[in-house]
């Protein structure tokens, strides 16, 4: 196992970005896991500045698209252009050709455009006029919307939502935090100094590879399962969570528990990533439930459920 590599790239982030340890952990837990986030948060508060520190940090090409109602799929996923001097068409790859993509808003695209990053999240891949064409293997999907304004938005759909690992907001930053970013953005030039890689993609891929070898004890897996099957008896909930979310659920722990260096789950991992994990896929009678009101009721089936005890180090 890789040692001390969330505190190594944490040292290089908080460079640029002050704060958010947490959620940069959570990032990376969905990266190593395979999955995508959807971050849901306030215009201005730093998750575009984030998505991009993680992007140079770990040495991966970083794209972002702004959704806006008229952005097309094919502005995502590229388009087919004749080459009347060759006589054939030339594939011009659109931006979901990276490994990092940060969608900004995603809530203001289109649903037909939303749809869009179905497949590609999905099998990283694209069909562009009936061919198939395959995405980096460290495709990472980070999109944002915001939580106040609802005029001119497209909510996402449940199978959208079910595509996304981690549902997360950023942290409020303190007073002293907020006394320090302004003095550094008022000393530093508008261009600020690039970060320093301090891994790069093979190496990524072969953590992704040590991830699936942490140990995950079946009285953990049991624990899991027991608290997705309780999903349905929330209040007003009208559906149970999907088999997608189960794997993603437990893909996630395993990854969390790398970052923590260890080679064992906890059942620590299963509470603290289960909020991130299952409140954005709550489905209500209510359709204005709020995202804290999810949260709250995930909190309190974590403590109706009774905790397993063991010796998990053995």
């Amino acid at each position: 196992m890789t040692t001390h590599f969330f505190s190594t790239l944490h040292q290089e982030i908080k460079r640029q970005v002050i704060g958010n340890e947490q959620e940069q952990r959570l990032l990376l837990t969905a990266l190593l896991a395979e999955g995508h986030v959807l971050l849901e948060d306030d215009p201005g508060s730093g998750k575009t500045a984030l998505s991009r520190a993680l992007s140079e940090s770990l040495g991966l090409r970083f794209q972002r698209v702004q959704a806006t109602p008229d952005l097309l799929p094919s502005d995502l996923t590229g388009i087919s252009v004749y080459r009347q001097d060759q006589n054939t068409f030339e594939f011009h790859p659109g931006p979901v050709f990276t490994e990092i993509l940060l969608v900004d808003e995603i809530n203001r695209a289109t649903p037909r455009t939303q749809s869009a990053l179905l497949e590609a999240m999905a099998e990283r891949q694209v069909t562009v006029d009936g061919q198939s064409r395959a995405l980096s293997e460290l495709f990472f999907v980070i999109a944002t919307q915001n939580p106040l304004e609802t005029a001119g938005t497209f909510p996402l759909p449940e199978a959208q939502l079910d595509r996304f690992m981690f549902q997360l907001s950023l942290e409020k930053l303190t007073h002293a935090d907020k006394e320090k970013m302004l003095m550094a953005a008022l000393k530093e030039s508008l261009l600020a100094e690039p970060l320093t890689a301090v891994t790069e993609a093979e190496t990524i891929l072969e953590l992704r590879k040590q991830v699936r070898d942490i140990y995950l004890h079946p009285v953990l897996l049991d624990y899991l399962v027991t608290l997705c099957e309780q999903i349905p008896s929330l209040e007003g909930v009208v559906t149970g969570v999907s088999h997608r979310c189960l794997i993603q659920f437990a893909k996630a722990c395993q990854a969390l528990a790398f970052l923590k260096e260890r080679n064992f789950v906890l059942p620590d991992d299963i509470q603290e990533l289960a909020v991130p994990v299952l409140a954005h896929r709550l489905f209500f009678q209510n359709t204005f439930t709020t995202s804290a009101r999810k949260e709250e009721l995930i909190r309190e089936l974590l403590h109706k459920i009774p905790v397993p005890t063991e010796n998990w180090e053995q």
